[in-house]
């Protein structure tokens, strides 16, 4: 069998997408879901413009970007064009977070109520309302950022009162394993906590969106929920 990795090298990039887009489908519809509720979130770190063109031009209409500056560099070199949007998926740094807002369609790693505030007062200056979504550290690493689930729910009122803060649902970056079957229990995790949130009522926070899974977990991270997967490697090849 052809790992992905091996077909990332042998195929041209719109030949894997094709791949990865058929993968996407038969695990949606495995679990009843209908494909089209599951985006593609082509991840774009040290990729260059080249291979993005090559991406859009194969159907890819999100990229998500780690790095502020590479994105601001991207962006200028593709310029706009019809449906592309742009998320942020990286660690956002308090100093940085004033020219990350506005700038990106969804923020996909707001990390703490103190966060939330402070893109709560960029966007206000902007006159705008910013879409997110809050990173849960559903294992409690210590070597990752996020709110473990008893933090959000503990705050999640205060995040309920942050008027130009747009809260769509939730996302993680569970433990890396060599059997992807193991990290389905953390999907899962995310799936329960984002129903119980949505259970309840809310003005300015949604449960719509689950950001899970990336090249080596999409499909169990889909049969369990995902509503976006965040895919570079698969794509593009292991990059620096």
């Amino acid at each position: 069998m052809v790992s992905w990795k091996d077909a990332t090298v042998s195929n041209s990039i719109a030949q894997t997408i094709q791949t990865i887009r058929e993968k996407i489908r038969q695990a949606a519809l495995r679990v009843g879901r209908d494909p089209s509720s599951v985006r593609l979130v082509a991840a774009t770190k040290t990729v260059s413009s080249d291979n993005l063109e090559e991406a859009y031009a194969a159907g890819v209409r999100i990229f998500g970007e780690n790095r502020l500056q590479e994105a601001q560099e991207k962006r200028r070199t593709l310029g706009p064009r019809e449906g592309l949007a742009w998320h942020f998926i990286g660690r956002m740094q308090r100093r940085k977070i004033k020219d990350i807002v506005g700038n990106f369609a969804l923020l996909h790693s707001v990390e703490s109520v103190e966060q939330a505030e402070g893109i709560n007062a960029a966007a206000e200056k902007l006159g705008i309302h910013q879409e997110v979504l809050l990173e849960v550290n559903i294992a409690g690493e210590a070597s990752k950022g996020g709110f473990t689930s008893q933090e959000l729910e503990a705050g999640i009122e205060a995040l309920d009162r942050l008027p130009y803060v747009s809260v769509q649902g939730l996302m993680t970056l569970p433990p890396w394993k060599e059997n992807p079957e193991e990290v389905r229990p953390y999907f899962t995790q995310l799936c329960q906590l984002r129903n119980r949130l949505a259970r309840q009522s809310w003005t300015h926070i949604r449960m719509a969106e689950l950001s899970m899974g990336m090249s080596h977990d999409y499909e169990m991270a889909i049969e369990e929920g995902a509503t976006m997967v965040r895919i570079g490697t698969a794509i593009f090849g292991e990059r620096g």
